[in-house]
């Protein structure tokens, strides 16, 4: 398998206040693990910068801006109780989407089987109007989106296993049947949203998890709706939304997985990813707020992706 990575030091510019969880040491602590001899071969590039026409696919004009009206030309600004801006923050953003749309033009070209992209501020709490929860735009929505509009996807799958319900990726496509949004998370916990109760049009697929659940839980749940929910939607792309807070070490959910779950759930992925689409499968770093917790998640995830 090749697979590629896209990553940038504008990620380490978008700064938060002391004490903040998503923190530039997020990112640190990941490409140190990525210094072990066993991804000597990953295909490493630098971020491209995004086009902002396509973050269009998933916001109107007025959210970005409204985003960028807000940053400021020093220190810090607050978007919300949660989510800061700084003045490199709308940049980190937009290079963040243009890593994932050069990821799934990657996929689709053959240059690479899967990409990974390790990028912040994260994004599947964006919903189309409303910058939250740590994130300021959608990059998993309009990757979906670009993967349609560039490459004559029909169906675009989206599973997101962060341990927050993904809000803004539900927000954006809850009435399109075109993209499917598969999401294990833990509630109650923020944002509030994410019930099975929440279909759509028939293309949403939740699987709540009560805190405290560990491994066997999260993988029947996975083994349970969301892989046959997979397999009946047959999709041309899978995007993960790949946040690594369902640790058992992160402080902000109480989900006790392993490093040895997400390498298991990147491997049922990867099986459907043959299966549907050509291999064609992109991951995009969500969330994941203890650097060990993180690090050594992101990496067993990244090896899977290397090793098939």
């Amino acid at each position: 398998m090749v697979t590629r990575l896209y990553t940038h030091p504008i990620y380490l510019e978008h700064l938060m206040p002391a004490g903040h969880p998503e923190r530039p040491d997020r990112l640190r602590a990941l490409e140190r693990a990525l210094e072990a001899e066993a991804f000597e071969r990953l295909d490493r590039h630098l971020s491209p910068m995004g086009d902002i026409e396509t973050v269009l696919y998933a916001h109107p004009q007025s959210h970005v801006d409204k985003i960028r009206a807000l940053i400021p030309s020093e220190g810090l600004a607050s978007i919300d109780g949660d989510t800061t801006v700084s003045p490199k923050s709308l940049e980190a953003a937009l290079t963040a989407v243009g890593a994932a749309n050069a990821a799934v033009d990657d996929v689709f070209a053959g240059r690479a089987d899967n990409v990974f992209v390790a990028s912040r501020p994260p994004g599947h709490h964006a919903e189309k109007v409303t910058a939250m929860g740590f994130c300021l735009i959608n990059h998993a929505a309009i990757a979906a989106r670009h993967a349609q509009k560039a490459h004559g996807a029909e169906r675009v799958a989206i599973v997101d296993w962060d341990v927050h319900h993904g809000n803004g990726t539900q927000d954006i496509f809850y009435d399109d049947p075109s993209v499917l949004y598969c999401s294990t998370h833990q509630m109650p916990l923020y944002p509030g949203t994410g019930a099975k109760s929440e279909t759509g049009a028939g293309n949403i697929v939740n699987a709540p998890l009560n805190p405290g659940t560990g491994s066997e839980t999260f993988r029947e749940a996975f083994n349970a709706r969301v892989l046959p929910a997979l397999d009946e939607f047959r999709p041309d792309l899978i995007i993960i939304s790949a946040g690594f807070d369902a640790h058992h070490r992160d402080p902000l959910a109480e989900i006790n997985l392993t490093e040895d779950d997400f390498d298991w759930a990147t491997g049922e992925l990867m099986e459907r990813a043959a299966r549907h689409s050509n291999n064609r499968l992109v991951s995009l770093l969500e969330g994941g707020y203890d650097l060990q917790g993180l690090a050594f998640s992101a990496a067993v995830h990244i090896a899977r992706l290397m090793k098939g």
